[in-house]
């Protein structure tokens, strides 16, 4: 009878993928890669059975600047490739770490990856988003290369 007792009273996990959340790709492509939640399933869909989340990521990160480089070769290697995908909660971790970068939901979701015009479309939007963040000195770990 007490074993029932903490069954039914167990507490229940929080939602650890929230929108925002900066997590680590481990395989494929893009392992080692950081990424942002833009939008979780945590349920899962009828196409896709399992939870997953449609994330924004780094595929190449900006390179180092200093003082005495002239500001065309600055603007140059604060340049960054962003990616988009819907990845399964299995193949990322979780940081401790959250952006707070609002992307607009109507101009990337899933239905845009299947059109290769539309995704491209959607890949610069994040793109210039990054580009602003990383420009304001903000998020200064997210935008750096993980050593590993």
């Amino acid at each position: 009878l007490n074993c029932l007792i903490h069954f039914y009273k167990r507490p229940i996990m929080g939602k650890i993928m929230k929108a925002g959340k900066v997590i680590l790709l481990l395989g494929g492509r893009y392992a080692g890669r950081k990424a942002v939640i833009v939008k979780p399933s945590d349920e899962g869909t009828t196409d896709k059975p399992f939870s997953h989340a449609l994330v924004a990521g780094i595929d190449r990160y900006p390179r180092k600047v200093t003082k005495k480089m002239s500001k065309k070769k600055v603007s140059r290697r604060s340049k960054i490739k962003p990616f988009l995908k819907v990845v399964n909660y299995n193949h990322m971790m979780p940081t401790r770490y959250s952006v707070d970068i609002s992307f607009d939901k109507t101009n990337i979701n899933k239905e845009l990856l299947k059109d290769p015009m539309k995704k491209k479309k959607a890949r610069n939007m994040v793109r210039t988003k990054f580009e602003e963040r990383y420009k304001s000195g903000k998020n200064r770990w997210f935008f750096q290369k993980l050593k590993f």
